[in-house]
């Protein structure tokens, strides 16, 4: 079940499986793993229609159509992104009955490229912006989902059951969102893949938004090619309704196509020593074996300062709780959602505290319920300070004062305990700069610490995805770092 996408698509080519036995086969594989066994809960609602799309799907490549690379292939998206018949909830009970009335661009591009929409899978509700004491990947909706590597590890979030479920081979691959590391943060400790696009790259009308300047879909999976096999998917969605998008401009070819492993050949690389990752003598040791072989594949390395490191945090927390409050309302009165403002949520949970509340409050919420609108002074400000202090200011001027085409630095730490009564022990990210910016990131395994996986993130550019797609294929292939998960109950130490 790890086989990558063209794999699969040469395997039914070859008439030696169907899209309906992959299918299938991932449906079981799901009821093994994830209902049962380990259980993971990563997977939130099974698509009814599945099995029939897989069937047409079948029917089409019999007469002849073959609509791309990932035709008839399975694939699991976030649950805070539309796509009928199945409910979109952000994985509240406050939306437990909302079911879109049409699919997200993303998703009706996924149906014309041939992918079966296999399910949804959980996430931190609210995409973690609900509580400061939350737990990643625990939603009233959905509960807490587990780290395939280690069951009682956190699988990070806020995209947390796309990260264990591809980790664990529920499905070909994975769709996940972020604002500030919701993609790249579970897909490294889960030992993926994953790119977070410059805003703009990826059409984003029909996900439940927290914020305008920093939301975009994006591909988890287990390779890099698999990865830009499916961004390649995500972008061509035309979205009029996202501004952003409609602004961006035109993909020079296929990301699909930069998967050169000879592409850090002479290529200089600036190293972030100074990534905010917490001090750890195993994450250490691996981002040194990570550089030793990006060194190998022929890159330039070149120690360098990221200039306003954090100065941006203050202003983009600002941001976030404006742009959520008014971008949330929007969507939630433009879907007919049971709620319609983030006062009714807010009661809501309240009435239901005892299942929306169990461990932690809704104090982001509440905070965002008593703010006016986006034409404040304070937001206007916040917006322009945390934009240019992690972009121009700090991730281009690094570029240029270096000379360097992108930076490198540890993704995260190791997996930490799941502790829903004292929430989230994060021990830090070297991919801040980008969120907050808007600009790439990508991460690919590069090693682990006691069998707990790390990931090495490359930031580069606004629009620069196919140059870090490039890159992360390049050190993929001389690294070599990913392992298949073993679903320890636990991490055995001395």
């Amino acid at each position: 079940m790890e086989a990558d996408i063209a794999t699969l698509s040469a395997r039914m080519q070859r008439g030696e499986v169907t899209s309906g036995q992959l299918t299938q086969a991932y449906l079981a594989r799901i009821a093994a793993i994830d209902d049962a066994g380990p259980r993971l809960n990563a997977v939130i609602e099974i698509n009814p229609d599945a099995l029939a799309d897989a069937a047409r799907l079948d029917a089409e490549r019999k007469a002849g159509r073959v609509r791309g690379p990932l035709h008839g292939i399975p694939v699991l998206i976030k649950d805070n992104i539309d796509a009928v018949p199945m409910v979109n909830s952000a994985g509240s009970l406050a939306l437990a009955s909302h079911r879109p009335r049409e699919d997200a661009p993303i998703v009706r591009a996924l149906r014309d490229a041939g992918a079966v929409i296999l399910g949804k899978t959980n996430l931190s509700e609210w995409a973690n912006f609900r509580s400061m004491r939350s737990s990643s990947g625990w939603s009233s909706r959905g509960g807490q989902t587990r780290n395939p590597y280690a069951l009682d590890r956190s699988p990070c979030g806020s995209s947390s059951g796309s990260g264990a479920a591809i980790a664990a081979s529920l499905a070909a691959v994975g769709v996940g969102t972020e604002t500030d590391g919701s993609i790249l943060c579970p897909a490294a400790v889960n030992g993926l893949v994953g790119i977070k696009p410059t805003v703009g790259r990826v059409g984003r009308s029909g996900i439940i938004p927290i914020s305008a300047s920093q939301d975009t879909a994006g591909p988890m999976a287990r390779t890099v090619a698999d990865a830009a096999l499916l961004l390649d998917v995500l972008a061509s969605a035309r979205d009029p309704e996202d501004t952003a998008t409609r602004d961006a401009p035109a993909a020079q070819g296929r990301f699909a196509d930069a998967l050169d492993p000879g592409a850090l050949r002479g290529v200089r690389l600036g190293v972030l020593r100074k990534h905010g990752v917490d001090a750890q003598p195993d994450v250490d040791a691996a981002f040194e074996r990570a550089l030793a072989h990006l060194r190998e594949a022929g890159a330039v390395l070149v120690d360098v300062e990221l200039p306003n490191r954090g100065k941006w945090s203050a202003p983009e927390f600002t941001v976030l709780k404006y742009e959520f409050k008014d971008g949330l309302e929007r969507y939630l009165r433009a879907s007919g959602a049971p709620v319609q403002s983030v006062a009714a949520l807010v009661d809501f949970n309240k009435s239901n505290a005892v299942a929306t509340m169990p461990y932690f409050g809704q104090e982001l919420l509440e905070q965002t319920q008593a703010l006016k609108g986006l034409d404040t002074a304070e937001y206007t400000k916040a917006k322009r300070d945390a934009a240019r202090l992690a972009g121009p200011e700090g991730i281009d001027a690094a570029l240029a004062k270096y000379d360097v085409q992108a930076l490198v630095a540890p993704t995260t730490g190791p997996a930490w305990p799941i502790d829903l009564v004292n929430g989230d022990h994060f021990t830090g990210a070297g991919y801040g700069a980008a969120a907050v910016a808007g600009y790439p990131s990508l991460t690919v395994p590069m090693g682990s610490a006691h069998g707990l996986p790390l990931g090495l993130t490359f930031l580069g550019p606004r629009w620069g995805e196919a140059r870090l797609v490039g890159f992360g294929h390049a050190f993929e292939q001389r690294a070599q770092a990913r392992t298949a998960p073993s679903y320890r109950s636990t991490v055995p130490l001395p």
